[in-house]
């Protein structure tokens, strides 16, 4: 069973690679950006067969590891 996690700072959280990600891409002429924001992604097989405990192992590996609850959100998709 595979999931993916995507972790992306909170939105009231300042960004700064994606600030420098940003700057850099309209120094190469893209000035149509608006805004970009930097994350974190992850995918995950699981041997698992129950899906409700595999996600909620999923769950906990990003609560105690994969994302800074403090400064980020993660999200958790079954693929």
């Amino acid at each position: 069973m595979k999931f993916t996690v995507t972790v992306t700072l909170k939105k009231d959280v300042l960004d700064p690679q994606g600030k420098v990600v940003l700057n850099t891409l309209q120094n190469l002429g893209m000035d149509n950006l608006k805004s970009i924001r930097q994350g974190k992604y992850f995918e995950i097989d699981m041997n698992d067969i129950d899906e409700e405990k595999a996600k909620k192992k999923v769950d906990d590996m990003c609560k105690k590891l994969l994302a800074n609850m403090i400064i980020e959100d993660y999200k958790v998709n079954k693929i």
